[in-house]
């Protein structure tokens, strides 16, 4: 009704103006200017919001052993998913292994036997991904048995290089949208070989972690183990190790509330922002959703 009464008393202004005290016609009124659209905010990983946000204030939803997956055809993988699909559903943290087999950086979990698959390859799908995808920004962070120049020599041939963000210690993290607007969208962290590179990172001085070796959900602890608590990056292990992954292992922990109240847990226990829940099975259960809450 208010919406009618307005256009009403609009055309009644109009008819007046135009017709003037004597009803005759007067100059045609001049016409009304129609607004443009609006413009569609910018994005950076999927929010507006997140676009002046540090990188060290952002959750980023990260895959364990991410190549060790099943489509790929590893025995025991601790995903469903090939990489691609995983940046495609919003993971963007990946944990991946590198060993040399062969004279070639290929990706296994303990056993080469239950699976390889090439580093390189990995490499190439992030990058094609980053391409197609030019507002997202993404992290690896390697468990490497691997020499540091050996592996910046596949980041070359993958075409990766140029992505890397490099950081210095002494600086703060810059945010997402001036990561975006540089171009240096890939943010690498390693335990070996780290400062190699500018961007090759060396992961236990910019981040610390929570254990990792729980087989069951009682075992989950929010206690420090590797890397200092004073660091600002903090990667929250959320998955249970019986040997080899197992969907069923995941369906344990992966759920609200367990998952949620552990985020919050371990953020208060910490005092600092999530920012790499790390799962198996991330198809399984609620991480997307949750990592998503801890980035409104």
């Amino acid at each position: 009704m208010l919406m009618r009464n307005s256009l009403l008393a609009l055309c009644t202004a109009m008819i007046v103006a135009a017709c003037g005290d004597s009803g005759s016609p007067g100059p045609d009124p001049t016409p009304t200017p129609t607004p443009g659209p609006t413009p569609t905010p910018l994005l950076c990983n999927g929010g507006s919001q997140l676009c002046d946000r540090a990188y060290d204030e952002v959750a980023y939803a990260t895959t364990h052993n991410a190549y060790s997956n099943a489509t790929d055809g590893f025995i025991g993988p601790n995903q469903e998913f090939a990489v691609p699909r995983q940046l495609s559903d919003g993971i963007r943290g990946l944990m991946l292994d590198a060993y040399i087999l062969d004279g070639e950086v290929v990706q296994y979990h303990a056993l080469a036997d239950l699976g390889t698959y090439p580093l390189l390859s990995t490499l190439t799908e992030i990058r094609e991904f980053l391409q197609a995808n030019p507002r997202e920004v993404v992290t690896i962070i390697f468990e490497s048995y691997v020499d540091g120049d050996d592996i910046a020599d596949v980041f070359a041939e993958a075409g990766l290089v140029e992505y890397a963000h490099a950081q210095s210690l002494e600086d703060p993290w810059p945010t997402l949208g001036e990561m975006i607007e540089s171009g240096k969208r890939l943010v690498v962290f390693t335990d070996l070989d780290g400062g190699a590179r500018d961007w090759y990172l060396p992961v236990w001085d910019f981040a610390f972690e929570t254990p990792y070796s729980f087989s069951v959900p009682e075992d989950l602890s929010c206690e420090p183990n590797r890397g200092n608590p004073e660091n600002s990056l903090f990667i929250l292990n959320h998955f249970l190790t019986q040997t080899l992954g197992s969907p069923e292992l995941a369906e344990q922990i992966n759920f609200n509330p367990l998952l949620g109240s552990r985020i919050e847990e371990c953020m208060l226990r910490n005092d600092r922002m999530a920012n790499f829940v790390t799962v198996d099975f991330y198809n399984i259960g609620d991480t997307l959703v949750d990592v998503a809450a801890l980035n409104e």
